[in-house]
């Protein structure tokens, strides 16, 4: 089986895809995915579930999730019952998997080649591993599982990721002069991240290294006034640097 957790939660096969229909079902597999081959204990799994606010049958309900998820996978993806993925390991649980079977494993490794050829000045290489890296993704991490605790941490940490990398991607494409292809990008982009600076100022300097330097300008004034009005802040350093280099290549 595989398991994709970069968009809504699927396990699948060769053949079909489960997703668990009850919600709480679907944040216990999300768990032990996020997790895969770490224990899970039962206290983080009712922490996740319910909270402070545990019912008094918190713990009998957490293990009929498991059985359930184990019943599932053996009816709805055929999995061999003598071949248990979910595996009871005190104090808690386990999903045993192998790493590439995780959607989130493969792009972590992508993003790390990726940032390892940025380094090394392969710009094209590193355009290339944070495409397919940013190809995996099909959406909001776990977008239809509801999250406790550690599922928004976790998720967090995969939004702060694929910014990282969508960033990574901008300066690459931007060493190899791609400038006019990466305009519409970086316009959804700072309608996606209206508070984010740095997208903000890569638009800029595109559209004036495209030649439309009164487009890039607007940018600016657009974003400080955003700022002034939404924050109160003024326009960071990156932001106005932007603006100079595109009033300097109008002179």
């Amino acid at each position: 089986m595989d398991f994709k957790a970069l968009g809504p939660i699927r396990a699948v096969n060769d053949r079909l895809a489960y997703t668990p229909s009850a919600p709480k079902v679907k944040q216990v597999l999300a768990l032990l995915v996020m997790r895969a081959n770490q224990i899970v204990s039962l206290e983080s799994i009712l922490d996740e579930l319910w909270g402070d606010a545990l019912p008094r049958t918190a713990v009998t309900t957490a293990q009929t999730y498991i059985y359930q998820l184990r019943k599932d996978f053996i009816e709805e993806l055929g999995v061999d019952p003598q071949e248990r993925a979910i595996v009871t390991a005190p104090p808690g649980y386990l999903l045993h998997t192998p790493e590439e079977s995780l959607d989130t494993h493969h792009f972590a490794r992508l993003a790390d080649r990726a940032q390892s050829c940025y380094a090394a000045r392969d710009a094209a290489g590193a355009v290339r591993w944070a495409e397919e890296a940013l190809a995996l993704w099909r959406g909001t991490p776990l977008a239809d599982v509801p999250c406790g605790r550690a599922l928004r941490d976790y998720v967090s940490n995969l939004d702060e990721r694929r910014v990282s990398v969508r960033k990574l991607r901008i300066q690459a494409a931007m060493a190899l002069g791609r400038y006019g292809e990466l305009i519409t990008d970086l316009r959804s982009l700072v309608m996606e991240y209206p508070y984010d600076e740095w997208f903000h100022a890569q638009l800029m300097l595109a559209l004036g290294k495209a030649g439309r330097r009164g487009e890039a300008l607007h940018v600016y004034h657009k974003v400080r006034r955003l700022l002034r009005d939404e924050l109160g802040l003024d326009p960071s350093h990156d932001l106005q640097r932007a603006q100079e280099e595109v009033l300097k290549s109008a002179s």
